[in-house]
């Protein structure tokens, strides 16, 4: 048994500091790179000192990322809470601690943005004891750290800190033991999957076959937290693994694999052969990480239903599924290439990217929104004729009733190609005001939008 370099995840709320107090760390840069200024995925980086080495991870403060935040929890050796001294505990401050006294990890509090004029070291010390911390000299055991990023302030303290936890929580690492290590993301590059680990114990080496819950592969590339390859990696240390065919979950442990092991591999991708109901919201998913997909999943709105769920580019395949089932295509962190976004505008597929969480969700709420309007008729168009010059709609009434000189949408699929008003119903050769579901009548409408067959009218309210 050896000392190892202690691993470290940093917690705490959204835009409380937490990536640039790593930023000043790592001099890396991270955190004017994120979208949004909001780190949306776990990333693990080695770092030396004088004093020696430490892996941190960084992970996600906004509440969407619970359960990434909790894989970090449980990975660490030693947290640092991160909390704003002009701000306080907040709800994933909260959170965060709850995983830190569950999972008996060791923590330090780094109290940031302490040069700020609103800054309130007291009150945020006050409050936190109010959460339960006990800090050294009132009363308790837990460290205080009072950090400025943007001046430099507390770094070299808080450093030591951590390495005084690690040596009083004895850190060792069996580099001729078994193998253990941990997942912290997974995600799909033009080299297939890429895993993102942290070793524990035992070695992890280029050619080695392992296991990883349902999952096997044999290791064809490492690379070190500076992307540079490498043969083998220690205990304490992150690398990217190249190996996988699917894409293994996100906190599960990595295992050498016994040679008389048989192990079912379970895909990444899900694809659910169903449709939304009326009341809910259909899409499809596609994300640029499995953390990220897990997530997302756990945020969305109960009546919004991921009908199918995949890390990497939005493929052909996707834009087929999606109009099978009259779905929306939603893309985090990822991309659409140019053909499959080709092919999504011919077959009537919307495809909405997103960058920032946020936007995602509201995106789906206000979806989900329109979808549960009270619908006062329906009408499907079953054929087109010509009339006086105009194009008359061959329709079908589907769900309540359609009257004329109402407005009304016309839809394909989930498109909305634009409203009309009801200029004219003729049912047979009788021209009606109104008709109700289940009969066969001609619409004249206007504006003569350019309309085809399978296209509805749907007349609605709040």
């Amino acid at each position: 048994m050896r000392e190892r370099p202690p691993i470290v995840t940093v917690l705490g709320h959204v835009d409380h500091g937490k990536t640039t107090l790593l930023d000043t760390i790592r001099k890396t840069g991270v955190a004017a790179r994120e979208a949004g200024g909001i780190t949306q995925s776990i990333g693990a980086s080695k770092i030396t000192t004088k004093e020696g080495s430490i892996t941190f991870i960084d992970t996600p403060g906004h509440a969407a990322f619970r359960q990434m935040r909790a894989h970090g929890a449980r990975v660490a050796d030693i947290a640092v809470l991160v909390v704003a001294a002009d701000d306080g505990p907040m709800p994933q401050t909260k959170e965060a601690l709850k995983y830190l006294i569950d999972s008996k990890t060791p923590f330090v509090v780094a109290l940031t943005k302490v040069d700020l004029p609103g800054s309130n070291i007291e009150k945020a010390t006050s409050e936190l004891e109010k959460e339960g911390i006990l800090f050294e000299g009132r009363g308790g055991d837990t460290p205080k750290v009072e950090v400025s990023a943007r001046l430099g302030k507390g770094i070299e303290e808080l450093l030591e800190m951590i390495f005084l936890l690690a040596e009083v929580n004895g850190l060792k690492g069996e580099k001729e033991g078994h193998l253990e290590a941990v997942i912290i993301e997974a995600n799909k590059d033009k080299r297939g999957a890429t895993v993102s680990v942290i070793v524990k114990s035992g070695i992890l080496k280029v050619g080695q076959d392992i296991v990883a819950g349902s999952a096997v592969a044999k290791i064809r590339g490492l690379f070190d937290s500076n992307d540079k390859p490498v043969r083998e990696v220690a205990p304490g240390d992150p690398a990217l693994l190249l190996g996988f065919s699917e894409l293994p979950p996100v906190g599960t442990g990595i295992f050498e694999k016994a040679k008389e092991s048989i192990v079912k591999v379970i895909p990444a991708e899900k694809m659910i052969i169903k449709k939304a109901g009326e009341d809910e919201l259909g899409i499809v998913l596609k994300a640029g990480s499995l953390g990220s997909l897990d997530a997302l999943r756990a945020a969305l709105p109960e009546k919004v239903i991921v009908l199918g769920e995949s890390v990497g580019e939005v493929t052909e395949s996707d834009v087929f599924f999606a109009k099978s089932i009259g779905a929306q295509i939603l893309v985090f962190q990822s991309k659409t290439p140019p053909g499959a976004s080709k092919l999504a505008e011919t077959e009537g597929v919307h495809i909405h990217e997103f960058k920032i969480i946020y936007e995602l969700l509201k995106f789906t709420e206000e979806g989900l929104d329109k979808k549960i309007q009270k619908v006062l008729g329906s009408a499907k168009i079953m054929d087109t004729f010509p009339f006086s010059g105009k194009l008359v709609a061959g329709c079908k009434i589907i769900e309540g009733k359609i009257t004329v000189g109402t407005k009304v949408e016309l839809l394909r699929g989930e498109m909305k190609l634009g409203d009309v008003r009801i200029k004219s119903i003729r049912k047979g050769k009788t021209e009606v005001s109104e008709v109700g579901a289940g009969v066969e009548c001609g619409i004249l409408f206007a504006p003569q939008l350019d309309f085809q067959i399978g296209d509805v009218l749907v007349s609605a309210r709040k």
